[in-house]
């Protein structure tokens, strides 16, 4: 059993240099209580310089964590990775599903060989709006039940519109609700709002506070932001840390600016080539035959204009 004075100089261990006032009894394991008052006097910046060496090496594990996917995450339906590129999907107001271009053309595939007259939603068969009326409801529909991706949506319109305040009020909800991809995307909104002072007053600090946390969401323009960031202020191993972790998700941007630190002696070759293939097998994982034969028939395009519509009649 321990003696009275260990148990006692355990409540009384300076953290900075492990004393107890105990027959000066040094501990092993010194990191425990602040100690008596003439420890923590000598030894208190020591101490708040260790917590916040200790609490920066935290915050760094966190931030440069790889993360297993996009904010984007996959396609509810063929559960492939969606592509960074928006175009090559569509959202669906009844659900708030972001759905692939192969599996949406599929859908309308099916229809027209069953003769299916309305058009239904490929994941919840929700038939799909045909009016300006029926796509508000929905949106509607999907805010009230506190849906994160219809609240950041609602932020998106509203900034776009000028509402800077109400925007600012929805990006925050659509945070609070703490559900990946939309949590990511309302945090990288509001790192405009805060570097354009649109709305709110411009942060430089709070701005890239939201820029870490749509990174650490797995936000790829967010992370390459970051990146820049750590370029313009001299850092250039963090920002290749930033690159590499963006573009290992496939983002292209962040490749040619590894490309670009390469040729200037910041990245070393094995590094760039290694970012490279890991690029490549993102994008590759993107692929399947299914959407490979909507690219082939123009599918894009005519999502772009399905999705023009829906918005011009969505406003």
């Amino acid at each position: 059993m321990r003696s009275e004075d260990g148990e006692i100089a355990d409540m009384m261990c300076c953290v900075s240099c492990g004393t107890a006032d105990v027959n000066n009894i040094k501990l092993k394991e010194y990191n425990l209580l602040d100690g008596s008052a003439a420890c923590q006097k000598d030894h208190t910046s020591q101490q708040e310089r260790d917590c916040e060496s200790r609490a920066t090496e935290i915050h760094d594990d966190i931030l440069f964590r790889q993360p297993e996917s996009s904010h984007l995450g996959e396609c509810p339906i063929c559960l492939l990775p969606l592509s960074l590129d928006t175009k090559h999907a569509m959202m669906q107001s009844c659900c708030s599903k972001l759905i692939c271009i192969g599996c949406y053309c599929a859908s309308i595939r099916y229809e027209v060989v069953k003769v299916i007259k309305r058009r239904s939603c490929p994941f919840c068969r929700q038939p799909e709006p045909e009016s300006a009326a029926e796509i508000e409801h929905y949106k509607m529909k999907r805010r009230k039940a506190n849906d994160p991706v219809a609240i950041q949506g609602a932020g998106k319109r509203c900034y776009h519109d000028g509402d800077y305040e109400r925007a600012f009020e929805y990006f925050s909800k659509a945070i609070a609700i703490e559900a990946g991809d939309a949590e990511a995307e309302a945090h990288y909104c509001l790192s405009f709002m805060y570097r354009d002072g649109k709305g709110i007053g411009r942060d430089a600090q709070k701005r890239l506070y939201h820029l870490e946390e749509a990174a650490i969401g797995g936000h790829t323009k967010a992370r390459h932001d970051l990146g820049v960031h750590e370029v313009y202020q001299g850092r250039i191993e963090r920002a290749a840390r930033h690159f590499i972790i963006s573009a290992n998700l496939g983002h292209d941007a962040s490749l040619k600016a590894l490309r670009e630190l390469r040729a200037a002696g910041g990245v070393s070759c094995d590094d760039f080539a290694t970012a490279f293939r890991a690029h490549q097998a993102a994008v590759n994982a993107t692929k399947s035959r299914q959407r490979a034969e909507a690219f082939a028939i123009g599918a894009i395009q005519i999502v772009g204009k399905s999705r023009r519509r829906r918005e011009a009649n969505g406003k």
